[in-house]
């Protein structure tokens, strides 16, 4: 059923998380689901919009892209710039914070 999140969902999720993992100019990653609002959240931090780009080309993120219809109410992408990351060094982030080498 629409909104359900299927083996071959959750298959292509994480085909998808290892593709970038191999994708030069990956930084990291951080993700979420709830399931009982139907939300998940994958964000990717990248060196440059080309290494985006190149995982946007991968043959598991054109197959989940063409299927988001069947487990999706909707979709929305968010492509952002981070200006800058700061802490007090007690949680490990996905970015260096500022000042750090």
């Amino acid at each position: 059923a629409k909104g359900q999140w299927d083996d071959e969902f959750h298959r292509l999720d994480e085909e998808i998380a290892q593709a970038a993992k191999a994708t030069p100019g990956y930084l990291g990653e951080e993700s979420w689901e709830n399931p009982a609002q139907g939300l998940i959240s994958n964000v990717y931090y990248w060196e440059s919009l080309e290494a985006l780009q190149a995982l946007m080309r991968h043959p598991a993120h054109l197959q989940a892209k063409a299927r988001q219809a069947d487990w999706l109410d909707g979709y929305q992408v968010v492509i952002s710039q981070v200006l800058r990351t700061y802490g007090d060094s007690r949680l490990a982030g996905k970015l260096p914070t500022a000042g750090a080498a």
